[in-house]
């Protein structure tokens, strides 16, 4: 990929082009997820008056990781895959969010938000601090993994 030879050099033309192409196609990916994010969890489901709420840290998880089931697998594992595209789409949309602290801050509070919502509005849903926690985890594992070396290349430096 073309880089700048110093640092006030102008990027041609079509390397311009080509990260607006970019931020295009990763906002309309991020409509579609928040749209697939929104029915996944803002929907009310049927639990027949099951769902309990958590506001202790660690204890869904314990509960789930002493009964490995595969309730147990879709939970952990949808909690840490729900957000993590956010790891990779938000850096590549604002270069600002590119630092761990404020992509955790930002996609902690949206996760809150989610949560809190799901608590006090959705029928079947409730509050689970844990499930904060996973969405941050999985965020931050696709950032780590993917998110900040796909914007470095795509967006520059």
């Amino acid at each position: 990929m073309w880089q700048p030879a110093e640092r006030g050099e102008k990027a041609p033309w079509y390397i311009l082009v080509f990260r607006v192409l970019v931020v295009t196609i990763a906002l309309a990916v991020l409509g579609v997820f928040f749209y697939f994010a929104f029915r996944l969890t803002l929907t009310p489901v049927h639990d027949n008056g099951q769902a309990g709420g958590n506001v202790h840290p660690g204890h869904s998880l314990r509960f789930y990781l002493d009964r490995p089931t595969k309730e147990a697998v879709l939970q952990i594992g949808g909690n840490l895959a729900l957000l993590a595209p956010l790891g990779v789409l938000m850096p590549i949309v604002w270069k600002s969010l590119r630092g761990p602290i404020r992509l955790a801050l930002l996609t902690g509070a949206f996760s809150l938000a989610i949560e809190t919502v799901q608590g006090a509005v959705v029928m079947g849903r409730a509050f689970d601090v844990d499930d904060v926690i996973l969405n941050v985890a999985g965020v931050m594992i696709a950032y780590v993994l993917l998110g900040r070396r796909l914007s470095r290349t795509l967006r520059g430096s």
